[in-house]
């Protein structure tokens, strides 16, 4: 399938698109307060208009918000798969960082991810958080 010309120019403005869509900075403002359903939503709808690596990247944030509604809802194997997925679409060192530290967001993640393979309660590590790099 080729790509027309316009995708091609969406595809690679996609990052500053993002960073500089109110839906965005709104997304990243509940992740932040832990409201992980409505940062799923408002994150989710700005997903489905955006293509190239940037939707990805998205896509991960979002897997990692609806990890957190299965924990909440005391759905650990959920959560375990969803935090899992959600570290591997941003973890690619060529996954544009959308203005974010996912750095620091990796290691929070995987944290998590590493005390719900164990057994243990991940609430009592650092819940995740976005940051500008």
């Amino acid at each position: 399938m080729s790509s027309s010309p316009s995708n091609r120019e969406q595809s690679s403005g996609d990052s500053l698109t993002i960073q500089s869509d109110p839906r965005f900075c709104e997304g990243i403002a509940l992740f932040n307060r832990k409201e992980w359903y409505a940062a799923h939503d408002v994150l989710e709808e700005l997903w489905h208009e955006t293509s190239g690596p940037e939707r990805r990247v998205l896509q991960g944030l979002i897997q990692v918000a609806v990890a957190h509604v299965h924990l909440q809802n005391g759905n650990q194997r959920g959560a375990t798969i969803l935090l899992g997925e959600g570290l591997g679409r941003f973890a690619s060192p060529s996954a544009p960082d959308l203005g974010l530290d996912l750095l620091t967001l990796q290691h929070q993640v995987t944290a998590r991810l590493k005390a719900l393979q164990h057994g243990e309660d991940p609430d009592v590590l650092e819940a995740p958080t976005l940051h500008p790099r």
